[in-house]
């Protein structure tokens, strides 16, 4: 007997870009395309959040996840004192290059308020950019948020 998971869609713009790190969090986990969140900015507070910011953009995964592996993240990004869960709207792209590309809602971790600006470490910093290269996404945007986690 086969049985079917339901699974969500969830986004990904910080050291869950890492198919190998997400491969050990979220072992159901499956690539469903990338997604561009319009009017979001990405910065460090140690660890990546994402905030409003009037035309800024911040590239994005998009992951469909199990019950099972939400449970996963849920604990990895210390919800809810660190992270709240959030549903955005999104145009996710399939990586398929026929496939058109398709609006749903999707899961976000943003982190709680309260947490000031600050320099993430060197190997969270370089997991991200490795993603940002392998993705093809606009390093600038990253480059941009470490550069004002410096103070």
């Amino acid at each position: 007997m086969l049985i079917k998971m339901n699974k969500k869609f969830y986004i990904a713009y910080g050291s869950n870009l890492s198919v190998e790190q997400m491969a050990i969090r979220a072992p159901d986990a499956e690539l469903a395309g990338t997604a561009t969140l319009k009017d979001m900015r990405l910065i460090f507070k140690t660890h990546a959040t994402v905030e409003p910011c009037e035309n800024c953009e911040v590239p994005c995964l998009v992951w469909r996840i199990s019950e099972h592996d939400e449970r996963n993240l849920d604990n990895y990004e210390n919800w809810p004192k660190y992270y709240i869960k959030k549903f955005l709207e999104i145009n996710i792209k399939p990586f398929e290059d026929n496939s058109p590309s398709f609006k749903a809602n999707a899961m976000i971790y943003i982190m709680t308020d309260g947490r000031s600006i600050s320099q993430p470490s060197k190997e969270y910093y370089k997991t991200i950019e490795a993603c940002y290269e392998k993705f093809n996404f606009n390093k600038n945007i990253l480059y941009k948020a470490l550069k004002s986690s410096i103070i």
